[in-house]
């Protein structure tokens, strides 16, 4: 009896707090979708029958159709808020930047130390390591890099030259394992002949456990990271997080034992191991976390942009003539692919821009209100703790910013078609103070693999990819569901 007395009360007061919570947006005069026990606006987010950025489009265009600038959302009993206007969307990410100037996302220094990266980090924390981190990406540094980015790329084109078909996604993987391996690590990976070594395996592993995993740890972690804290949760698996920490260890002491200097990642990040300034100075801890964000970053991202750019040349082979054009006009100009070289071919940038619109690496970027906020020209407010979703996927595909959003059109980019719209609607790679600091990096990655592909090969759908693809819903990064396959034929 008194068992069944405690699970009645137990439910009631559970009841009662999710009735309480369910009242948060209409307490702060926020529009807002009426929730449901227990899992709030959304439907059971473990089910992940749908890409998340379909789903929040969805959310998006219903209520902007309706002419709110915003609607409050709820994540089981906790509130979440979506900016529509671009306005709210510029003023939270830059002009009211104080209020929200960090992530939400979950980072513990001791009990899962690869975690406390530049990403995670909050706060004082995350601006001292910011400051520390800014001058590792200047175009004086990547300029220094750029040799090695030519020589994986000379790589990629003879992989592919034995590949026919080719599955995009897999062998640009290849390419940007080998770029951050040597770039960061200053490791010679070699993964197109040895697909199975131990740095590509340990690519993967990270994809598949970190990225696409989704625990009941994870889920607490993105809830309450507070609890997530608490509990000392790990989301890092311990053999990931022991390769890393000892790659770093081996590679710094190597170095410095063999008075070692390279122009790489890891050579910038030894320097300020080693700095006189305590401001400046980084720990093994520190240098291993963010060679590892720098990693998963570089690898997943960059080759799943390549990858989806290579499917849209494919599918428009007039746009994949004309930047062939600029390509091999620009590099008889300099008689090399050089640096110089690359940052000329705008239409290049063009192309990336576009791909980059129509599947963006991140289709929500995470925020969190540190401070009561109110909303300008309104009396809705924002409570300290509300998390914040920008909704980058759907600004992108919205055809008020971008006419027929499903169509591939690098023009929208020109200098003059770019001014005329809103700086707030499209943001691949974030905007103000929290922009991802390897943009660049990333970007030249990218260019300098796609110019020495379509310098020797001229790309067409094969028969296994329509001209539709389907994201993987398990996904957060945007991935073709069933791979991208391409012919290659040499030019």
């Amino acid at each position: 009896m008194l068992l069944l007395l405690v699970f009645i009360v137990s439910i009631v007061v559970v009841y009662v707090y999710f009735k309480w919570n369910f009242t948060y947006w209409k307490r702060r005069k926020v529009p807002f979708i009426n929730p449901s026990i227990p899992f709030g606006t959304a439907e059971n987010p473990f089910a992940r029958k749908e890409y998340i950025g379909h789903r929040i489009q969805k959310y998006y265009t219903n209520f902007k159709a309706k002419g709110w600038n915003h609607v409050g959302l709820y994540f089981f009993s906790s509130p979440s808020y979506l900016p529509i206007h671009p306005d709210y969307i510029r003023n939270i990410m830059s002009k009211h930047f104080r209020y929200f100037t960090d992530r939400g996302t979950y980072a513990n220094e001791k009990g899962d130390p690869l975690s406390a990266h530049l990403f995670n980090l909050e706060g004082e924390k995350w601006g001292k390591l910011r400051k520390k981190l800014t001058p590792t990406f200047t175009s004086g540094k990547i300029k220094l890099m750029f040799p090695t980015l030519v020589r994986c790329s000379e790589t990629l084109v003879k992989a592919i030259g034995k590949s026919n078909p080719i599955e995009a996604k897999e062998l640009l993987g290849c390419f940007t394992t080998d770029v951050i391996g040597s770039c960061a690590f200053g490791v010679e990976c070699d993964s197109f002949a040895n697909p199975d070594s131990e740095f590509r395996r340990y690519g993967k592993s990270v994809f598949t456990t970190v990225i696409k995993g989704q625990t009941l740890a994870s889920a607490i972690a993105m809830v309450n990271p507070g609890l997530a804290q608490w509990l000392n949760i790990k989301l890092i698996p311990n053999h990931i997080t022991q390769f890393f920490m000892k790659l770093v260890h081996d590679t710094v002491s190597y170095r410095e034992t063999n008075a070692l200097n390279r122009r790489d990642f890891m050579q910038i990040l030894i320097d300020l191991k080693n700095s006189k300034s305590d401001d400046d100075r980084l720990s093994i801890e520190e240098m291993a976390a963010n060679t590892f964000v720098f990693f998963l970053a570089g690898f997943e991202t960059s080759s799943t942009t390549m990858a989806f750019c290579l499917y849209e040349l494919a599918k428009n082979p007039a746009i994949q003539d004309t930047l062939r054009q600029e390509i091999s006009a620009i590099v008889e100009k300099h008689q090399a692919v050089t640096y110089e070289a690359v940052t000329e071919m705008k239409y290049l940038s063009q192309v990336l821009d576009e791909t980059l619109r129509k599947y963006p690496p991140a289709p929500l970027i995470p925020r969190v209100c540190v401070e009561d906020y109110q909303i300008p020209g309104s009396d809705a407010t924002i409570g300290k703790g509300t998390r914040i979703y920008i909704p980058v996927f759907a600004l992108h595909h919205d055809p008020e910013y971008f006419p027929n959003p499903e169509e591939f059109v690098p023009a929208r980019f020109s200098d003059e078609n770019s001014i005329q719209r809103h700086p707030y609607v499209y943001l691949p790679f974030g905007e103000g103070p929290r922009i991802c600091i390897g943009a660049r990096f990333g970007l030249m990655q990218a260019k300098v693999g796609l110019i020495a592909l379509l310098r020797k090969f001229a790309f067409r759908l094969h028969e296994k990819t329509g001209s539709s693809l389907q994201f993987d819903p398990t996904n957060l990064i945007p991935t073709a569901k069933d791979g991208i396959w391409l012919n290659a034929r040499e030019l």
